[in-house]
C-alpha cells in the first residue's frame, strides 16, 4: 500500500523525487493479477547491450532446458554449437567424445586449444514460477533496510530459486547464507534453531551482509585500482554479487590478476575469463547466471509492467 500511495502523490510532488533512493525510479509494478508484484526495471540490461553477450544467452537456454538434454558449447565464450540428448552423449565412449569434440572445432573454425563443454539443462532447478511470488517480498525487505533491492531480486532468482535446499557447503535459506555469515548478521543458527529457514530473517541477513560488507569491500577493491563507479550501474551491482558469492579476498585476487584501468562491462567480462585464488568456474558463472535469470524474468513480465515512478531529470 505504501508504494501505491507514493505513486499517487509523487505526480504532484516533484521535489519528492530528490529524496528517493536512486533505485526507487527503477521499480515497476506487474499488472497481471496472476503475476502481480513489484520488480526492478529490466531496461539497464538492454541499455548496456548485455543482451548481446553470448554468456548470459547461453545460461538463459540452460535454465529453460530439460535435464534430459544438453548444449555443446565453447568454454571460453559459451558459444552454443549444438543441442543433443544426454542419453546420446552419454552412450559414447570417452574416445568417441573426444573425436566428436575435435570434429566440432574443425567444422566451426574453433581454435584447437579451446575447450568444448557439454552442459546439461537445468530447468528442474531454476523454478522461476515458484520463486516469482517471493521477489516482491525480497525487494520490500531490502528496501526496509535502505539496501538496493536489485540484489534481492538477483539473488532470489539464482540461489535455490523457489526451493529450500542446503548446499553441499552448508549454505541455506532463500538467500543461501553460510552458518557463520548468518550468525555474523544476527541470525540464530545452532543445532535446534536455524533462522535462515525464515524468509524475512534470511532477507534481513543478506541485506545486512551486502550493505555492511559486500558493497564496502567492492568499493575498496575498485578504489585500489582507481576505478570510477556508480552504485546504480549494472556492472557495479554485478561486481558486488561476485563479492557476495566468492568473498572479497577471491574477488580482490582476480581483479589484481586482471589489473584493470577501468570498470564497466569490460571488467565483468574479464572476470568471466580469469581464474585466481578460489575464484574459479562457479565464481565466473555467477553473474552470467544473474544476467540470464533477469532476461527470463523480463520475458515473463515485459508486457505486464507499468512504472511506479517516472524518472525526473
Amino acid at each position: 500500500m505504501r508504494y501505491f500511495l507514493i505513486l499517487v502523490f509523487s505526480a504532484f510532488l516533484t521535489p519528492f523525487y530528490a529524496q528517493l533512493p536512486s533505485w526507487d525510479h527503477e521499480l515497476v509494478e506487474v499488472t497481471n493479477p496472476e503475476k502481480s508484484g513489484i520488480l526492478m526495471n529490466s531496461q539497464p540490461l538492454f541499455d548496456g547491450l548485455w543482451d548481446t553477450l553470448p554468456q548470459p544467452a547461453f545460461w538463459k537456454e540452460i535454465m529453460k532446458l530439460s535435464p534430459d538434454s544438453c548444449l555443446i558449447n565453447v568454454a571460453s565464450n559459451r558459444q552454443i554449437i549444438m543441442k543433443m540428448s544426454n542419453k546420446d552423449w552419454s552412450k559414447q565412449s570417452e574416445a568417441r567424445k573426444t573425436i566428436f569434440k575435435d570434429s566440432l572445432k574443425l567444422a566451426n573454425n574453433i581454435d584447437s586449444t579451446d575447450k568444448i563443454f557439454v552442459t546439461t539443462g537445468k530447468n528442474d532447478f531454476y523454478k522461476f514460477n515458484e520463486v516469482y511470488p517471493s521477489i516482491s517480498n525480497g525487494i520490500l525487505a531490502f528496501e526496509s533496510q535502505g539496501v538496493d533491492p536489485w540484489y534481492a531480486q538477483a539473488i532470489l532468482l539464482i540461489e535455490s530459486p523457489g526451493q529450500l535446499k542446503k548446499s553441499s557447503a552448508g549454505a541455506y535459506g532463500a538467500f543461501q547464507l553460510m552458518p557463520g555469515v548468518a550468525r555474523a548478521q544476527g541470525l540464530i543458527v545452532n543445532k535446534t534453531t536455524d533462522e535462515r529457514k525464515d524468509f524475512n530473517k534470511s532477507a534481513y541477513g543478506a541485506a545486512r551482509l551486502i550493505n555492511r560488507t559486500c558493497i564496502p569491500e567492492a568499493k575498496r577493491i575498485l578504489n585500489e585500482h582507481n576505478i570510477v563507479y556508480n552504485e546504480s550501474d549494472l556492472w557495479f551491482r554485478l561486481f558486488v554479487l561476485h563479492v557476495y558469492h566468492a568473498g572479497s579476498m577471491n574477488v580482490r585476487a582476480v581483479v589484481n590478476k586482471i589489473n584493470p584501468t577501468e570498470g564497466g562491462q569490460s571488467l565483468i567480462k574479464a572476470m568471466w575469463q580469469t581464474h585466481a585464488a578460489s575464484f574459479g568456474n562457479s565464481s565466473q558463472n555467477y553473474t552470467q547466471l544473474a544476467l540470464a535469470s533477469q532476461f527470463i524474468l523480463h520475458e515473463m513480465t515485459k508486457s505486464e509492467c507499468v512504472k511506479l515512478f517516472d524518472c525526473v531529470e
